[in-house]
């Protein structure tokens, strides 16, 4: 397997992972959850749970980053025990063994604007509606079922508002969830946002507004400071655009073969698709783990 160098040069076309010589000291593992982690069911692979068990027996801190809430990523991994970091809302909220490690709030100015913003998209007859993250919960003023029924996936804490405007909380992230292609519609009419924000393709369908400095890599920088892990001693997987900045942060940085092309294109290596349970096989490989 090719050996990465620095973690901030342009990388090489990707490889797919093989034996190392000899197991790299990995201490963190950060890995996107939809399209990367989870099945083509949306599951967690199974074979990932006694994995986690190996990995905190050998010291190596395990850390999925997803757009999704703090607490649907809790609940996800209620039975994996203690010793686990979610990187939340795209890297603006990160908790560790449910304490905050970092958080990236919005002002409420901004809120109110990008709710107008969606608004009047969807008067104008786009089929969309907002999502606003907060650090309690996650409110929706759209509450037909469909919508419903998509926002619930990724947020387990859901309230019906009858105002976003009017919510009390600690907002740290917009999300616009478009029934259409996100990148033909939604992104364009909310990339003026742009100029002082994050507007974020998460998903086919999903659109994220945050603070210009709340990234997947800027929470993994955050982590790896606090905890004193080096990018040589990260890993880290991902398939989609929100996925680019934190494959910067490690030199073991792997792109899904069902990967958009330029997280391909970002990635130092290839790992298996979301499909074939590409995460847990690829880190059992790299870290010379036998097969459970």
């Amino acid at each position: 397997m090719p050996s990465p160098t620095d973690p901030h040069a342009a990388p090489a076309r990707p490889h797919t992972a093989g034996h190392p010589d000899a197991p790299p000291d990995i201490r963190l593992i950060v890995t996107d959850m939809d399209g990367t982690l989870l099945d083509e069911h949306g599951e967690i692979p199974g074979d990932l749970w006694p994995l986690l068990a190996e990995l905190r027996r050998d010291g190596v801190l395990f850390c999925p980053a997803s757009g999704r809430q703090y607490a649907t990523l809790a609940a996800q991994f209620a039975d994996a025990g203690d010793g686990m970091v979610f990187i939340a809302e795209n890297g603006s909220y990160v908790v560790r063994d449910g304490r905050e490690v970092s958080s990236d709030p919005l002002t409420d100015s901004f809120v109110r604007e990008v709710v107008a913003a969606t608004r009047e998209l969807a008067a104008s007859g786009v089929d969309v509606g907002a999502v606003l993250c907060g650090k309690k919960s996650a409110y929706v003023e759209r509450t037909d079922p469909a919508f419903l029924a998509e926002a619930a996936k990724y947020y387990t804490l859901l309230t019906p508002v009858a105002d976003l405007t009017d919510v009390d909380d600690t907002f740290i992230k917009v999300a616009a969830f478009d029934f259409g292609p996100a990148e033909q519609s939604t992104a364009p009419a909310l990339q003026p946002f742009d100029a002082t924000h994050q507007v974020v393709v998460s998903g086919k369908h999903w659109v994220d507004l945050m603070n210009s400095t709340a990234n997947k890599g800027a929470a993994v920088r955050r982590l790896q400071r606090e905890l004193r892990i080096t990018p040589a001693q990260t890993m880290v997987f991902g398939d989609y655009l929100n996925d680019l900045e934190m494959l910067d942060e490690a030199e073991w940085s792997f792109a899904m073969a069902n990967a958009h092309p330029e997280v391909i294109a970002r990635a130092r290596l290839l790992a298996p698709a979301n499909s074939e349970s590409g995460v847990p096989r690829t880190i059992r490989r790299v870290l010379g783990l036998t097969d459970a």
